[in-house]
C-alpha cells in the first residue's frame, strides 16, 4: 500500500489535472486555474527529484555519475514512450496539422516554437509546452543537485527563484505581452525551484518558518481575488501586476501544500487527498495531461456520431471528451507505461553493499499492491537486518514514489 505521503501526493496531482480539464474542456473564458494547474506540478517535479536525489547523496554508496545515469534512465523509461507514442501517431495522421514543428516536439523545445511563433499553431500540442519546459529542468538540475556542496543547494533554488521574478519585472519594457512572456523558462523556474527549495528544507528541518506561518493565507485570499480581477478589463499596467501577481502569490501556499502532503495531512484534508478515485487519477495523471488535447481533437470530429453537442466548451464537452480521455489514459498505464516502468530496477541510484545488506535506491517501484506488507517480505536476502519487520513508511530510502 502507498503511504500516506505518496497517496497524498497523487491526490495532488488529481487535483492539477483535474484544473487543467476544466480550463481547456469546460470553461467559457480563458481560465487562469489551468495555468495554476500546471504550476502545482511543477512545484510536485520540482520536490521529488530534488528529493529522490538528495536521498541518493545521503547514502554512503552515493556515487553521483551513477545517480545521475540512473536518474536519466528513469526518466526516459517513464516519460519518452508514451511522449514519442503520442507524437508518432499525430505525425502518422497529421492530425490538425500537428507535423508542422515536429520535430521541435520531438525535441522537447515547444515552448521555445510557440514563443517564436507567438501563437498555439497546431493547437493540438500546445500543451507540451510545459513537458519542454520540464525536460529542459531534467537535463539541468540533477547536475546542480549531485554536484553543488549541500549547504549552498538551497541558495541556488533561491538565486533560481530570484531570477525568475526579476525576469517578469522585464517584461513591461518590450512592449505588449507575447506569449514568449509565459513560455521561456525563467517563466516556470521559480515553481520548479520552489519545489527544489521544499525538498532541501524538508530533509533538514520539519517545521516551517514564521514568515510562511503567517504568509500563507493573505497570499492565498489575494491569489482568489487577482483570479477574479483577471477576468475584468483593467488596462496595461494592471495586467501587468496581476499576471505577476498570479505567478507569485500562489506559490508559498502551493509549496506548502505539497510540503505537507509529503509528510501526510491529517483530518478531513487528508482523507480527501487520498480517496481512491483522487489516488488513482493522479496514478495515471501523465497520461490524462499527454492525451487530452488529441482526445479533444478526434472526438470534435467524430461530433457527427455522438447524440450530444460537444462543440462547445461547458459541461457535455467535460464528461464526453475527459471520460474519453481517462479511458485512454488508464489504457495506456496498465497495457504500456506500468510494464515499462518495472524495468526501473535495472537503475538503482547507489549500488548495494552485499556485505551489509543495504538496499538499493530502485525508488519508483510500484507500491499499490504491498497491502500490509513489510520491506523485509518483498526483499528478502536484500534489506539489512535493522530493517526487517519495517513497514514501507519507515524505510523511506528503500522505497519511494518516482512520478512526474
Amino acid at each position: 500500500m502507498l503511504n500516506m505521503r505518496d497517496r497524498q501526493l497523487d491526490g495532488l496531482r488529481a487535483a492539477a489535472v483535474s484544473m487543467v480539464l476544466y480550463a481547456h474542456l469546460f470553461a467559457a473564458d480563458d481560465s487562469h486555474l489551468g495555468h495554476l494547474g500546471v504550476r502545482l506540478f511543477f512545484v510536485l517535479s520540482g520536490f521529488l527529484i530534488t528529493r529522490l536525489l538528495l536521498d541518493a547523496r545521503s547514502a554512503a554508496q552515493f556515487e553521483p555519475a551513477m545517480a545521475l545515469k540512473s536518474f536519466y534512465a528513469r526518466r526516459a523509461v517513464r516519460i519518452f514512450p508514451p511522449y514519442f507514442g503520442m507524437l508518432s501517431v499525430l505525425w502518422l495522421v497529421n492530425l490538425e496539422g500537428a507535423r508542422d514543428g515536429w520535430v521541435w516536439h520531438a525535441l522537447y523545445i515547444s515552448n521555445f516554437w510557440y514563443a517564436l511563433r507567438d501563437a498555439w499553431t497546431p493547437w493540438v500540442l500546445c500543451h507540451t509546452w510545459s513537458l519542454s519546459i520540464e525536460e529542459q529542468f531534467y537535463i539541468a538540475w540533477p547536475l546542480l543537485v549531485v554536484l553543488t556542496p549541500r549547504p549552498l543547494l538551497g541558495r541556488v533554488c533561491v538565486g533560481v527563484i530570484a531570477s525568475s521574478l526579476a525576469y517578469r519585472f522585464y517584461w513591461p519594457l518590450t512592449g505588449e505581452p507575447s506569449l514568449a512572456r509565459d513560455l521561456l523558462p525563467p517563466a516556470s523556474m521559480d515553481a520548479l525551484a520552489a519545489g527544489a527549495l521544499l525538498a532541501v528544507h524538508r530533509s533538514t528541518f520539519m517545521s516551517w518558518p514564521r514568515w510562511m506561518m503567517v504568509s500563507w493565507l493573505p497570499l492565498s485570499i489575494l491569489s482568489s481575488a487577482l483570479l477574479w480581477a483577471r477576468s475584468t478589463s483593467t488596462g496595461p499596467v494592471l495586467d501587468w501586476l496581476v499576471w505577476i501577481g498570479l505567478e507569485a502569490f500562489p506559490l508559498i501556499p502551493v509549496a506548502m501544500l505539497v510540503g505537507c502532503a509529503s509528510t501526510g495531512f491529517g483530518g478531513r484534508v487528508g482523507r480527501l487527498l487520498e480517496l481512491k478515485p483522487l489516488t488513482a487519477l493522479g496514478c495515471v495523471s501523465y497520461g490524462v495531461y499527454l492525451y487530452h488535447p488529441v482526445v479533444l481533437a478526434l472526438v470534435v470530429k467524430a461530433q457527427a456520431w455522438i447524440p450530444i453537442d460537444i462543440a462547445e466548451q461547458g459541461l457535455r464537452r467535460l464528461l464526453v471528451a475527459g471520460s474519453a480521455t481517462l479511458i485512454v489514459a488508464a489504457v495506456s498505464w496498465f497495457a504500456f507505461e506500468k510494464p515499462l516502468n518495472a524495468l526501473k530496477r535495472h537503475f538503482p541510484y547507489v549500488r548495494a553493499n552485499s556485505s551489509s545488506g543495504v538496499v538499493p535506491m530502485n525508488t519508483g517501484q510500484a507500491t499499490d499492491c504491498l497491502r500490509g506488507r513489510t520491506v523485509a517480505a518483498y526483499l528478502p536476502g536484500v534489506v539489512a537486518p535493522c530493517a526487517r519487520g519495517k513497514t514501507l513508511s519507515n524505510v523511506r530510502s528503500a522505497i519511494s514514489r518516482d512520478c512526474p
